[in-house]
Protein backbone atom coordinates (compact mmCIF):
# COMPACT_ATOMS: atom_id res chain seq x y z
CA UNK A 1 0.00 0.00 0.00
CA UNK A 2 1.40 3.33 -1.05
CA UNK A 3 0.76 6.58 1.02
CA UNK A 4 -0.53 9.54 -1.05
CA UNK A 5 0.80 12.94 0.07
CA UNK A 6 -1.96 15.62 0.93
CA UNK A 7 -1.54 19.27 0.09
CA UNK A 8 -0.39 21.53 3.07
CA UNK A 9 -3.30 23.17 5.05
CA UNK A 10 -1.18 25.60 7.07
CA UNK A 11 -1.16 28.40 4.51
CA UNK A 12 -4.89 28.19 3.95
CA UNK A 13 -5.65 28.39 7.63
CA UNK A 14 -3.40 31.43 7.97
CA UNK A 15 -5.22 33.19 5.16
CA UNK A 16 -8.57 32.42 6.77
CA UNK A 17 -7.42 33.80 10.12
CA UNK A 18 -6.26 37.02 8.45
CA UNK A 19 -9.50 37.28 6.54
CA UNK A 20 -11.67 36.71 9.60
CA UNK A 21 -9.60 39.14 11.67
CA UNK A 22 -9.86 41.89 9.05
CA UNK A 23 -13.58 41.33 8.77
CA UNK A 24 -13.94 41.63 12.56
CA UNK A 25 -11.93 44.84 12.68
CA UNK A 26 -13.97 46.27 9.81
CA UNK A 27 -17.18 45.37 11.60
CA UNK A 28 -16.01 47.08 14.79
CA UNK A 29 -15.08 50.21 12.82
CA UNK A 30 -18.44 50.28 11.07
CA UNK A 31 -20.31 49.88 14.37
CA UNK A 32 -18.22 52.60 16.03
CA UNK A 33 -18.81 54.96 13.12
CA UNK A 34 -22.51 54.30 13.22
CA UNK A 35 -22.73 54.85 16.92
CA UNK A 36 -20.78 58.09 16.67
CA UNK A 37 -23.35 59.47 14.24
CA UNK A 38 -26.27 58.58 16.48
CA UNK A 39 -27.73 61.42 18.61
CA UNK A 40 -27.50 60.92 22.37
CA UNK A 41 -30.65 59.58 23.89
CA UNK A 42 -32.94 62.38 25.13
CA UNK A 43 -33.60 62.29 28.90
CA UNK A 44 -37.18 61.71 29.98
CA UNK A 45 -38.97 64.35 32.09
CA UNK A 46 -42.27 63.92 33.85
CA UNK A 47 -44.83 66.41 32.59
CA UNK A 48 -46.05 67.20 36.10
CA UNK A 49 -42.58 68.22 37.25
CA UNK A 50 -42.19 71.12 34.81
CA UNK A 51 -44.11 74.33 34.23
CA UNK A 52 -45.40 74.61 30.66
CA UNK A 53 -46.95 77.79 29.27
CA UNK A 54 -48.37 78.79 25.89
CA UNK A 55 -47.14 81.79 23.92
CA UNK A 56 -49.98 84.21 23.26
CA UNK A 57 -50.49 87.67 21.81
CA UNK A 58 -52.41 90.50 23.43
CA UNK A 59 -52.19 93.41 25.88
CA UNK A 60 -49.50 93.20 28.56
CA UNK A 61 -49.39 95.03 31.88
CA UNK A 62 -45.83 95.69 33.00
CA UNK A 63 -45.39 95.57 36.76
CA UNK A 64 -42.62 95.22 39.32
CA UNK A 65 -43.09 93.70 42.75
CA UNK A 66 -41.27 94.14 46.01
CA UNK A 67 -41.61 93.23 49.65
CA UNK A 68 -41.53 95.89 52.32
CA UNK A 69 -43.02 97.25 55.51
CA UNK A 70 -45.41 99.96 56.63
CA UNK A 71 -43.57 102.93 58.09
CA UNK A 72 -44.96 106.12 59.68
CA UNK A 73 -44.91 109.28 57.60
CA UNK A 74 -44.43 111.36 60.76
CA UNK A 75 -41.83 110.17 63.26
CA UNK A 76 -40.41 112.00 66.27
CA UNK A 77 -37.19 110.71 67.75
CA UNK A 78 -36.77 112.13 71.26
CA UNK A 79 -33.10 112.69 72.19
CA UNK A 80 -31.70 113.42 75.63
CA UNK A 81 -30.95 117.15 75.96
CA UNK A 82 -28.59 116.48 78.86
CA UNK A 83 -26.98 113.63 80.70
CA UNK A 84 -29.00 111.91 83.38
CA UNK A 85 -30.17 108.70 84.95
CA UNK A 86 -33.53 107.10 84.18
CA UNK A 87 -35.46 107.64 87.39
CA UNK A 88 -38.94 106.49 86.33
CA UNK A 89 -40.65 105.12 83.21
CA UNK A 90 -44.20 106.49 83.07
CA UNK A 91 -45.45 105.02 79.76
CA UNK A 92 -44.63 101.88 77.79
CA UNK A 93 -44.56 101.27 74.00
CA UNK A 94 -47.99 100.97 72.41
CA UNK A 95 -49.54 103.64 74.64
CA UNK A 96 -51.37 106.55 72.93
CA UNK A 97 -49.78 109.87 73.92
CA UNK A 98 -50.48 113.59 73.72
CA UNK A 99 -47.84 116.18 72.97
CA UNK A 100 -47.48 117.02 76.70
CA UNK A 101 -47.57 113.40 77.94
CA UNK A 102 -44.60 112.58 80.19
CA UNK A 103 -42.97 109.37 78.95
CA UNK A 104 -40.16 109.02 81.47
CA UNK A 105 -38.34 111.02 84.13
CA UNK A 106 -34.57 111.58 84.35
CA UNK A 107 -32.56 112.83 87.30
CA UNK A 108 -29.43 114.99 87.29
CA UNK A 109 -28.55 116.98 90.46
CA UNK A 110 -26.02 119.11 88.57
CA UNK A 111 -28.68 120.29 86.12
CA UNK A 112 -30.93 121.27 89.02
CA UNK A 113 -28.09 123.15 90.69
CA UNK A 114 -27.11 124.91 87.45
CA UNK A 115 -30.70 125.98 86.84
CA UNK A 116 -30.97 127.40 90.38
CA UNK A 117 -27.62 129.22 90.04
CA UNK A 118 -28.54 130.69 86.64
CA UNK A 119 -31.86 131.91 88.05
CA UNK A 120 -30.13 133.68 90.96
CA UNK A 121 -27.58 135.27 88.62
CA UNK A 122 -30.42 136.58 86.49
CA UNK A 123 -32.22 138.07 89.47
CA UNK A 124 -28.99 139.70 90.70
CA UNK A 125 -28.37 141.18 87.24
CA UNK A 126 -31.94 142.51 87.09
CA UNK A 127 -31.44 144.20 90.48
CA UNK A 128 -28.12 145.65 89.30
CA UNK A 129 -29.84 146.99 86.21
CA UNK A 130 -32.46 148.78 88.29
CA UNK A 131 -29.77 150.23 90.57
CA UNK A 132 -27.70 151.36 87.58
CA UNK A 133 -30.68 153.09 86.00
CA UNK A 134 -31.37 154.96 89.26
CA UNK A 135 -27.74 156.05 89.65
CA UNK A 136 -27.41 157.12 86.04
CA UNK A 137 -30.69 159.02 86.20
CA UNK A 138 -29.47 160.77 89.34
CA UNK A 139 -26.20 161.71 87.65
CA UNK A 140 -28.12 162.96 84.66
CA UNK A 141 -30.33 165.12 86.89
CA UNK A 142 -27.27 166.50 88.67
CA UNK A 143 -25.69 167.45 85.37
CA UNK A 144 -28.96 168.98 84.20
CA UNK A 145 -29.09 171.04 87.40
CA UNK A 146 -25.53 172.26 86.79
CA UNK A 147 -26.43 173.17 83.21
CA UNK A 148 -29.55 175.00 84.40
CA UNK A 149 -27.53 176.96 86.97
CA UNK A 150 -24.99 177.84 84.31
CA UNK A 151 -27.81 179.03 82.08
CA UNK A 152 -29.20 181.27 84.84
CA UNK A 153 -25.79 182.71 85.67
CA UNK A 154 -25.05 183.37 82.01
CA UNK A 155 -28.35 185.19 81.53
CA UNK A 156 -27.78 187.27 84.66
CA UNK A 157 -24.25 188.18 83.56
CA UNK A 158 -25.49 189.10 80.07
CA UNK A 159 -28.18 191.35 81.52
CA UNK A 160 -25.63 193.02 83.77
CA UNK A 161 -23.27 193.60 80.84
CA UNK A 162 -26.10 195.10 78.74
CA UNK A 163 -27.12 197.39 81.61
CA UNK A 164 -23.53 198.55 82.20
CA UNK A 165 -23.16 199.28 78.49
CA UNK A 166 -26.27 201.50 78.57
CA UNK A 167 -25.12 203.31 81.70
CA UNK A 168 -21.63 203.69 80.25
CA UNK A 169 -23.06 205.76 77.41
CA UNK A 170 -24.44 208.24 79.98
CA UNK A 171 -21.16 208.19 81.92
CA UNK A 172 -22.70 206.49 84.89
CA UNK A 173 -20.45 203.41 84.69
CA UNK A 174 -16.76 203.48 84.11
CA UNK A 175 -15.23 201.70 81.14
CA UNK A 176 -13.33 199.31 83.37
CA UNK A 177 -16.51 198.12 85.10
CA UNK A 178 -18.16 197.66 81.68
CA UNK A 179 -15.30 195.49 80.49
CA UNK A 180 -15.42 193.43 83.67
CA UNK A 181 -19.15 192.75 83.30
CA UNK A 182 -18.76 191.93 79.61
CA UNK A 183 -15.86 189.59 80.34
CA UNK A 184 -17.87 187.82 83.02
CA UNK A 185 -20.79 187.42 80.63
CA UNK A 186 -18.53 185.88 78.00
CA UNK A 187 -16.99 183.53 80.59
CA UNK A 188 -20.38 182.33 81.74
CA UNK A 189 -21.49 181.89 78.13
CA UNK A 190 -18.51 179.63 77.50
CA UNK A 191 -19.19 177.72 80.71
CA UNK A 192 -22.83 177.28 79.70
CA UNK A 193 -21.77 175.79 76.36
CA UNK A 194 -19.41 173.40 78.18
CA UNK A 195 -22.09 172.35 80.66
CA UNK A 196 -24.61 171.78 77.87
CA UNK A 197 -22.05 169.66 75.98
CA UNK A 198 -21.30 167.77 79.20
CA UNK A 199 -25.02 167.13 79.62
CA UNK A 200 -25.21 165.71 76.09
CA UNK A 201 -22.16 163.50 76.71
CA UNK A 202 -23.68 162.38 79.99
CA UNK A 203 -26.84 161.24 78.22
CA UNK A 204 -24.75 159.29 75.68
CA UNK A 205 -22.72 157.70 78.52
CA UNK A 206 -25.95 156.72 80.28
CA UNK A 207 -27.26 154.99 77.14
CA UNK A 208 -23.93 153.18 76.59
CA UNK A 209 -23.82 151.86 80.15
CA UNK A 210 -27.45 150.78 79.93
CA UNK A 211 -26.79 148.94 76.65
CA UNK A 212 -23.86 147.08 78.22
CA UNK A 213 -25.99 146.10 81.19
CA UNK A 214 -28.91 145.05 78.96
CA UNK A 215 -26.58 142.85 76.90
CA UNK A 216 -25.31 141.16 80.03
CA UNK A 217 -28.90 140.81 81.24
CA UNK A 218 -29.98 139.18 77.94
CA UNK A 219 -27.05 136.77 78.15
CA UNK A 220 -28.06 135.72 81.64
CA UNK A 221 -31.70 135.43 80.56
CA UNK A 222 -30.67 133.11 77.72
CA UNK A 223 -28.49 131.05 80.07
CA UNK A 224 -31.29 130.84 82.63
CA UNK A 225 -33.77 129.80 79.92
CA UNK A 226 -31.37 127.11 78.70
CA UNK A 227 -30.84 125.73 82.20
CA UNK A 228 -34.57 125.89 82.87
CA UNK A 229 -35.27 124.04 79.63
CA UNK A 230 -32.68 121.40 80.53
CA UNK A 231 -34.33 121.02 83.92
CA UNK A 232 -37.76 120.67 82.30
CA UNK A 233 -36.30 118.20 79.77
CA UNK A 234 -35.62 115.79 82.63
CA UNK A 235 -39.34 115.12 82.30
CA UNK A 236 -39.29 113.65 78.79
CA UNK A 237 -42.48 114.49 76.87
CA UNK A 238 -43.90 113.05 73.64
CA UNK A 239 -43.95 116.33 71.71
CA UNK A 240 -46.69 115.17 69.29
CA UNK A 241 -50.00 113.34 69.48
CA UNK A 242 -49.52 109.72 68.48
CA UNK A 243 -48.40 106.36 69.82
CA UNK A 244 -45.24 105.58 71.77
CA UNK A 245 -43.46 103.20 69.38
CA UNK A 246 -40.10 102.50 71.04
CA UNK A 247 -38.54 103.06 74.45
CA UNK A 248 -34.96 101.70 74.36
CA UNK A 249 -34.07 102.56 77.98
CA UNK A 250 -34.55 101.01 81.40
CA UNK A 251 -34.84 102.36 84.93
CA UNK A 252 -31.43 103.13 86.40
CA UNK A 253 -29.72 103.44 83.04
CA UNK A 254 -27.26 106.32 82.64
CA UNK A 255 -28.06 108.42 79.56
CA UNK A 256 -25.60 110.55 77.56
CA UNK A 257 -26.51 113.81 75.85
CA UNK A 258 -28.03 113.15 72.44
CA UNK A 259 -28.93 109.52 73.16
CA UNK A 260 -32.32 108.40 71.78
CA UNK A 261 -34.85 108.03 74.57
CA UNK A 262 -38.07 107.26 72.69
CA UNK A 263 -39.77 107.09 69.30
CA UNK A 264 -43.27 108.49 68.82
CA UNK A 265 -45.25 107.98 65.60
CA UNK A 266 -48.62 109.05 64.22
CA UNK A 267 -50.34 105.69 63.51
CA UNK A 268 -52.92 107.02 61.05
CA UNK A 269 -50.26 108.35 58.68
CA UNK A 270 -48.44 105.36 57.23
CA UNK A 271 -46.70 104.67 53.93
CA UNK A 272 -45.32 101.50 52.37
CA UNK A 273 -41.56 101.26 51.99
CA UNK A 274 -40.93 98.66 49.27
CA UNK A 275 -37.59 97.14 48.27
CA UNK A 276 -37.48 96.66 44.50
CA UNK A 277 -34.60 94.71 42.85
CA UNK A 278 -32.23 97.20 41.24
CA UNK A 279 -32.57 95.54 37.82
CA UNK A 280 -36.33 96.19 37.86
CA UNK A 281 -36.34 99.63 39.46
CA UNK A 282 -34.94 101.57 36.50
CA UNK A 283 -38.39 102.21 34.96
CA UNK A 284 -40.13 103.32 38.18
CA UNK A 285 -41.22 106.96 38.20
CA UNK A 286 -42.92 109.30 40.69
CA UNK A 287 -46.76 109.13 40.74
CA UNK A 288 -46.95 105.73 39.02
CA UNK A 289 -49.95 103.73 40.37
CA UNK A 290 -49.25 100.99 42.89
CA UNK A 291 -51.14 98.38 44.87
CA UNK A 292 -50.10 97.23 48.36
CA UNK A 293 -51.27 93.98 49.95
CA UNK A 294 -51.32 94.33 53.76
CA UNK A 295 -52.36 90.67 54.22
CA UNK A 296 -55.61 92.11 55.58
CA UNK A 297 -56.71 93.98 52.49
CA UNK A 298 -55.39 95.59 49.32
CA UNK A 299 -54.92 99.36 49.18
CA UNK A 300 -54.28 101.53 46.12
CA UNK A 301 -51.55 104.15 46.17
CA UNK A 302 -48.88 105.87 44.10
CA UNK A 303 -45.10 106.16 44.09
CA UNK A 304 -44.14 109.09 46.32
CA UNK A 305 -40.34 108.75 46.53
CA UNK A 306 -37.53 106.73 44.97
CA UNK A 307 -34.31 106.35 46.92
CA UNK A 308 -31.34 107.46 44.80
CA UNK A 309 -29.02 104.85 46.33
CA UNK A 310 -28.91 101.08 45.95
CA UNK A 311 -28.67 99.03 49.14
CA UNK A 312 -28.01 95.28 49.09
CA UNK A 313 -29.14 95.02 45.48
CA UNK A 314 -32.48 96.77 46.06
CA UNK A 315 -33.90 100.27 45.76
CA UNK A 316 -36.26 101.71 48.37
CA UNK A 317 -39.53 102.98 46.90
CA UNK A 318 -42.08 104.80 49.08
CA UNK A 319 -45.75 104.32 48.21
CA UNK A 320 -48.29 106.83 49.55
CA UNK A 321 -51.83 105.52 49.99
CA UNK A 322 -54.80 107.02 48.15
CA UNK A 323 -57.37 105.60 50.54
CA UNK A 324 -57.79 104.50 54.16
CA UNK A 325 -55.81 101.56 55.44
CA UNK A 326 -57.56 98.38 56.61
CA UNK A 327 -57.90 97.56 60.27
CA UNK A 328 -54.79 96.12 61.83
CA UNK A 329 -52.39 98.23 59.75
CA UNK A 330 -49.54 99.35 61.97
CA UNK A 331 -45.87 100.35 61.67
CA UNK A 332 -43.40 97.58 60.70
CA UNK A 333 -46.19 95.40 59.28
CA UNK A 334 -44.84 93.29 56.36
CA UNK A 335 -46.51 94.07 53.03
CA UNK A 336 -46.26 93.08 49.38
CA UNK A 337 -46.43 95.89 46.83
CA UNK A 338 -46.77 96.04 43.05
CA UNK A 339 -45.97 99.11 40.94
CA UNK A 340 -47.57 99.51 37.51
CA UNK A 341 -44.97 100.66 34.95
CA UNK A 342 -46.88 100.73 31.64
CA UNK A 343 -49.53 99.00 29.52
CA UNK A 344 -48.44 97.49 26.18
CA UNK A 345 -51.26 97.19 23.65
CA UNK A 346 -50.36 94.16 21.48
CA UNK A 347 -47.26 92.06 22.17
CA UNK A 348 -46.18 88.42 21.93
CA UNK A 349 -45.79 87.18 25.49
CA UNK A 350 -45.32 84.15 27.68
CA UNK A 351 -44.94 83.41 31.36
CA UNK A 352 -41.69 84.62 32.85
CA UNK A 353 -39.04 81.83 32.74
CA UNK A 354 -37.12 80.79 35.82
CA UNK A 355 -33.92 82.32 34.44
CA UNK A 356 -33.36 85.19 32.03
CA UNK A 357 -33.57 88.94 32.42
CA UNK A 358 -35.41 91.26 30.07
CA UNK A 359 -33.62 92.26 26.85
CA UNK A 360 -31.59 88.99 27.04
CA UNK A 361 -31.34 85.83 24.92
CA UNK A 362 -32.03 82.51 26.67
CA UNK A 363 -32.44 78.87 25.67
CA UNK A 364 -35.95 77.51 26.19
CA UNK A 365 -37.36 74.06 25.45
CA UNK A 366 -40.28 74.22 22.99
CA UNK A 367 -42.66 71.25 22.74
CA UNK A 368 -43.47 69.72 19.34
CA UNK A 369 -46.96 69.19 18.01
CA UNK A 370 -47.34 65.84 19.80
CA UNK A 371 -46.31 67.35 23.12
CA UNK A 372 -44.04 64.35 23.75
CA UNK A 373 -40.72 65.92 22.80
CA UNK A 374 -39.12 69.33 23.47
CA UNK A 375 -36.25 70.99 21.62
CA UNK A 376 -34.06 73.79 22.90
CA UNK A 377 -34.58 77.11 21.03
CA UNK A 378 -32.75 80.42 21.48
CA UNK A 379 -35.33 83.05 22.43
CA UNK A 380 -34.79 86.80 22.63
CA UNK A 381 -36.74 88.40 25.47
CA UNK A 382 -38.05 91.96 25.53
CA UNK A 383 -39.72 93.91 28.33
CA UNK A 384 -40.71 91.96 31.41
CA UNK A 385 -43.32 92.16 34.13
CA UNK A 386 -43.90 90.33 37.38
CA UNK A 387 -45.26 87.13 35.78
CA UNK A 388 -44.90 87.58 32.02
CA UNK A 389 -42.22 88.62 29.54
CA UNK A 390 -42.34 89.95 25.99
CA UNK A 391 -41.04 87.70 23.19
CA UNK A 392 -39.00 89.56 20.58
CA UNK A 393 -37.73 86.60 18.52
CA UNK A 394 -37.53 82.79 18.58
CA UNK A 395 -41.14 81.87 19.38
CA UNK A 396 -44.53 82.24 17.74
CA UNK A 397 -48.06 82.41 19.01
CA UNK A 398 -49.32 79.03 20.20
CA UNK A 399 -45.90 77.55 21.04
CA UNK A 400 -45.76 75.60 24.28
CA UNK A 401 -42.64 76.39 26.29
CA UNK A 402 -41.07 74.90 29.42
CA UNK A 403 -40.48 77.78 31.85
CA UNK A 404 -39.13 75.76 34.76
CA UNK A 405 -35.46 75.60 35.70
CA UNK A 406 -33.84 73.33 33.10
CA UNK A 407 -30.23 73.77 34.18
CA UNK A 408 -30.07 70.04 34.99
CA UNK A 409 -30.32 69.32 31.24
CA UNK A 410 -27.86 71.95 29.96
CA UNK A 411 -25.94 69.13 28.20
CA UNK A 412 -29.01 68.14 26.17
CA UNK A 413 -30.88 69.94 23.41
CA UNK A 414 -33.85 67.55 23.46
CA UNK A 415 -36.15 66.25 26.16
CA UNK A 416 -38.77 63.54 26.16
CA UNK A 417 -41.94 64.54 28.00
CA UNK A 418 -43.68 61.60 29.66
Amino acid sequence: MVDIARPSQAGRKKKLRILYGGAGILAVLLVTLGLSKLKPAAPTVERGSVWIDTVKRGPMLRQVRGLGTLVPEEIRWIPAETTGRVEKIVLRPGTPVKSDSVILVLSNPQVELDALDANWQLKAAEAETVDLKVRLESQKLDQAAVAASATANQRQARLQADADQTLSKDGLVSDINLKISQSKAEELTTRLELEQRRLEISEEAVQAQLHVQEARLEQLRGLAALKRRQLEALKVKAGIDGVLQQLPVEVGQQIATGAILAKVTVPGKLKAELRIPETQAKDIMIDQPAVVDTRNGVVKGHVARIDPAVENGTVKVDVAFDGPLPKGARPDLSVDGTVELERLADVLQVGRPAFGQEQATVGLFVLDASGREATRVQVKLGKSSVNVVEIVDGLKEGDKVILSDTSAWDAHDRLRID
